[in-house]
């Protein structure tokens, strides 16, 4: 597909990648993105930066009602970006707060999920697009520390695999994103490692879309996880599970 002249809807939009989604789709000449926020205040307030080609929509991906009404207002949708997530910083057995994974799956899973249900006939309806899921670089190794996080990306890239046979016949491709570290608010805890900044993301993000590539890694951070799993998969697992002494 083509970013020029497409039509987006970016859920978790006002900040962070989502946010750099948002910049890149406008940069790169897509007609209208839908910037989505669960306060309708924040969308609008990035909506308000380029009032005719960005709308903002109140969305909740873990909440059905909101996620139909952006699809019953933006009939015109050919690309969805995935980028809500959730980190609760929690683990799954030493926790304080046993539900935490529940919500981090909530989001980072059903609320993949929930969007692609609902827009996927709107894309086809318009003639085919893509799906773009970001997910992280603990989906594709499991990170002791992260709680719920990394099991639910794990589930959204199985869900992104299953979803990319089943959209194909539709005209709909679907793009997983493996990222790494990346300079937002939900990474701020992590200082060990150089962050990539969130338009770097969008910006490989819509490449990898446009190429029809099923997953890519799109940062060093992710890429040497990745080199570091297929050459040492024992080692890597291995050190992560250290970092829980620290």
């Amino acid at each position: 597909m083509k970013v020029e002249g497409c039509t987006a809807i970016v859920t978790g939009g006002n900040r962070g990648i989502g946010l750099g989604f948002v910049e890149e789709l406008l940069d790169q000449g897509a007609r209208c993105v839908y910037v989505g926020a669960r306060r309708r205040a924040d969308a609008d307030e990035i909506a308000a930066r380029d009032p005719e080609r960005l709308v903002g929509v109140e969305l909740d991906v873990t909440k059905l009602e909101t996620v139909k009404a952006a699809a019953a207002m933006a009939t015109d949708v050919t690309l969805v970006v995935n980028n809500a997530g959730a980190f609760e910083m929690q683990r799954l057995y030493k926790t304080d707060d046993p539900d935490a994974c529940r919500r981090e799956m909530e989001v980072n899973f059903f609320g993949v999920l929930n969007m692609v249900r609902a827009f996927g006939p709107i894309i086809e309806k318009n003639g085919g697009g893509g799906v773009i899921n970001v997910l992280s670089a603990g989906g594709i190794v499991g990170v002791p520390d992260m709680g719920g996080y990394s099991p639910s990306k794990f589930a959204a890239r199985a869900a992104s695999d299953c979803l990319r046979a089943e959209l194909a016949p539709l005209g709909i491709h679907v793009t997983a994103l493996i990222v790494g570290s990346v300079d937002t608010r939900m990474a701020a805890h992590v200082t060990h490692i150089r962050k990539s900044q969130p338009r770097d993301i969008g910006k490989t993000g819509l490449w990898a879309m446009a190429n029809k590539v099923d997953e890519h890694d799109t940062d060093p951070h992710a890429i040497a996880v990745r080199a570091a799993l297929a050459r040492d998969p024992g080692g890597l697992r291995a050190s992560m599970a250290a970092r829980l002494g620290r």
